[in-house]
C-alpha cells in the first residue's frame, strides 16, 4: 500500500505554479502508461489554464482548493474546494479564477 498526502502535494505545486511562467505544475499520483487509470494533482495559479485538449478516456476532476472554471463546446461549469466535475466527452479547457488545484482522474480508452 503506498500513502501520499494530497494535502502536502497541493501545498508544494501550488507554490511551484506561481513561480513557473506556464502558471502551472502537476504530479501524477497513481497510475501510468502501464494502467487504465491515472491521476494527477494539478495547481494553477490564478489566471492560467489548461488549454483546450481532447479528453482521453472517461475523467472526472475533483477540486481540492480554489476556483476553477471548465470550459467545453460553448458551455462552462464553475468548481470550487470539495467540488466533483465530470469532464464531457469533447474538447475542453480549465481556467483557474484564483490559485487552484484539482485531482483529475482519467480512466484511459484501451
Amino acid at each position: 500500500m503506498e500513502k501520499k498526502s494530497l494535502t502536502a502535494l497541493v501545498r508544494n505545486h501550488l507554490e511551484t505554479a506561481r513561480e513557473a511562467s506556464s502558471g502551472r505544475s502537476a504530479a501524477t499520483v497513481y497510475g501510468g502508461h502501464e494502467h487504465v487509470m491515472r491521476q494527477t494533482v494539478i495547481a494553477l495559479a490564478a489566471g492560467f489554464s489548461l488549454d483546450e485538449h481532447d479528453n482521453p478516456g472517461e475523467a472526472t476532476i475533483t477540486v481540492l482548493k480554489g476556483r476553477i472554471t471548465l470550459f467545453s463546446e460553448g458551455e462552462s461549469w464553475e468548481g470550487s474546494a470539495g467540488d466533483h466535475l465530470i469532464v464531457p466527452q469533447a474538447r475542453h479547457a480549465v481556467n483557474a479564477v484564483e490559485d487552484s488545484a484539482f485531482l483529475l482522474s482519467v480512466a484511459k480508452r484501451r
